[in-house]
């Protein structure tokens, strides 16, 4: 990770929830990160990657529990490691991700996960037993968090998040659209996570050896990895939102705005687990969901907006993402 790598403090405040009647032990394990204690008033302000890195190792030593203790039961020391072990023997992501909710369930004993396939949509399901509706909330993001982020691991690669719900509502965050994608609604009644099945047919690449070099900085930076909002690949992001389709600008030429070199901009990419072309396609995506929602243009001009060259080639991709019309998804979202 990069000196300028960083995560919103709202993550830091999900941490240290059950410590929230112990002013004095938060003040001393912030101090021990490195973390402001500013950090516990504004959801919104940054905390480095290798400030929250320690602070997770800490936190879990503290607790004696690799989930914060936001589960009755929780996970002891090795739980984490112990799962993973047994992924990596998997062919596929679809068989790795229903043994890793299996797994988490041995642990675990609030939270449940479940994957549902629905043609072409794979959907995560979570829930939380917890009273404590805060406590509810934030174990159900942190479980989330958690298995999206050990399945882009396994896959080496980002997987991008088409729908997400999740049941209480937060407010939003600068790291939302890249953590939980453009289709999101916070306080939905239901947390739920959906994507493209086809990714669950995708090999699990990583093995003994990458384990083992994995465990010694997993699951803090896990996260950071393939959820980093200052990492190069959300740079590209934002640079290309910014921007009207007909104007993006080729990879030479991105590469070349950044200070890279064409080469070294696709591996630097490559280690966020993404490629100029997944971003292109995120935001292409992004632009669509937000146009639909937002504002009245037509479908066919809110298809050429986000760079197809027929409404009918639109309607077909929106289709693959979703598993409904535009149309469709324009009247639920908007009340209409």
């Amino acid at each position: 990770m990069r000196e300028n790598d960083s995560v919103a403090a709202y993550f830091v405040q999900t941490m240290l929830y059950r410590l929230r009647d112990q002013p004095a032990e938060v003040a001393r394990v912030l101090a021990q990160a490195g973390i402001a204690p500013t950090a516990m008033v504004d959801h919104a302000s940054r905390v480095s990657a290798s400030a929250f890195a320690r602070l997770w190792l800490i936190l879990i030593n503290e607790l004696e529990d690799e989930f914060f203790k936001l589960d009755s039961h929780g996970m002891p020391l090795g739980s984490f490691a112990l799962i993973c072990r047994g992924l990596i023997q998997e062919p596929t992501l679809g068989k790795a991700l229903r043994q890793c909710l299996g797994n988490f369930a041995l642990f675990l004993r609030d939270m449940r996960g479940t994957l549902s396939v629905r043609g072409q949509r794979a959907v995560i399901s979570v829930q939380s037993q917890q009273v404590d509706a805060q406590a509810r909330s934030y174990a159900e993001e942190t479980f989330l968090v958690l298995i999206i982020s050990l399945l882009c691991w396994l896959g080496g690669r980002r997987i991008p998040i088409d729908r997400t719900e999740l049941r209480d509502p937060r407010p939003p965050l600068d790291d939302d659209p890249f953590l939980w994608g453009p289709n999101r609604v916070l306080g939905a009644g239901r947390t739920e996570i959906e994507f493209a099945a086809e990714y669950l047919q995708l090999p699990v690449v990583q093995d003994l050896a990458a384990l083992k070099t994995f465990l010694r900085s997993a699951p803090q930076w896990l996260v950071i990895r393939f959820r980093n909002q200052s990492g190069v690949a959300n740079q590209v992001y934002r640079r290309l939102r910014s921007s009207p389709y007909g104007e993006w600008p080729t990879l030479p030429a991105i590469a070349g705005q950044m200070g890279l070199s064409a080469s070294t901009f696709r591996r630097q990419l490559e280690r966020e687990g993404r490629s100029f072309q997944a971003i292109k396609d995120e935001v292409r995506r992004a632009m669509a969901f937000e146009r639909l929602r937002e504002t009245s243009l037509s479908i066919a001009e809110i298809a050429e907006q986000a760079g197809f060259q027929e409404p009918s080639a639109f309607h077909r991709a929106f289709k693959k993402w979703t598993g409904e019309s535009p149309g469709s998804y324009r009247a639920r979202t908007t009340g209409a």
